[in-house]
């Protein structure tokens, strides 16, 4: 629980068949920039003392790209390799970032772009393509190895948005989760468990499908002037006294 945390909270979600994430982060972009032009009669928002701008196009950074750009090196091209993981953990002792135990690629990538990368996006900012690592569920990128498609919308330093291209092939699912698996078994908390009631149901075929989720109470928070979550919460966890 904290500023922008709680238990409980209100989501929008949905899947939509034969889209993929260029298509949600083309209706993000219409979805927000329409609302807030709609709202307060301009694309601008005063927030926590800054003016945040929702004229589209919504500016888009590649996860690693934009790592490798604020801190001026070359990540080794295997994501997943212990050259990598070694590389990364440099990178945050050079660099003052703290990474919880257990230290792996996905976590120690995570703080990274979330110090250098997330942290700076003021304006509505796509950070697009994360590492299959991070992104079990999301569809291989069609273009690049080792990539997703997958996007995450951030505003202010704060995550509004996550979605897509949902991964359809039984197969590389269950090996996705196969190495969630030796993560989770590590300590990783956040890693997921493997599931075969999805692999089975995969098994029966999902067409090209795209999901998104949007988190309503941080939305409300921005539109509404509020910097503590509560404020946009009927019944909001309170922190034991």
């Amino acid at each position: 629980i904290d500023m922008t945390h709680n238990p409980e909270f209100t989501t929008c979600e949905f899947y939509m068949a034969n889209a993929d994430y260029e298509d949600l982060m083309a209706m993000t972009e219409e979805l927000l920039s329409e609302m807030v032009l709609a709202i307060r009669g301009s694309y601008d928002v005063e927030f926590n003392g800054k003016i945040i701008n929702f004229k589209p196009p919504f500016k888009r950074v590649s996860m690693i790209d934009g790592l490798e750009e604020a801190l001026g090196v070359s990540v080794p091209p295997d994501l997943a390799s212990e050259e990598t993981r070694n590389f990364l953990m440099d990178l945050c002792k050079k660099h003052n970032v703290t990474c919880p135990e257990p230290l792996t690629n996905s976590r120690l990538l995570d703080r990274l772009v979330g110090e250098f990368v997330e942290s700076s996006c003021l304006n509505p900012t796509f950070v697009i393509n994360h590492p299959v690592l991070m992104s079990p569920l999301a569809r291989s990128h069609r273009n690049i190895s080792g990539l997703t498609e997958r996007f995450e919308l951030f505003i202010d330093g704060m995550e509004y948005c996550n979605a897509y291209s949902e991964l359809n092939d039984p197969v590389e699912q269950r090996s996705r989760f196969q190495e969630q698996a030796k993560d989770k078994a590590q300590g990783d908390e956040e890693a997921q468990a493997l599931d075969e009631d999805f692999c089975l149901a995969l098994e029966h075929g999902l067409p090209p499908t795209a999901g998104w989720g949007l988190g309503i109470d941080r939305l409300t928070m921005l539109l509404t002037g509020n910097t503590n979550i509560k404020e946009v919460l009927l019944f909001p966890a309170m922190k034991p006294t």
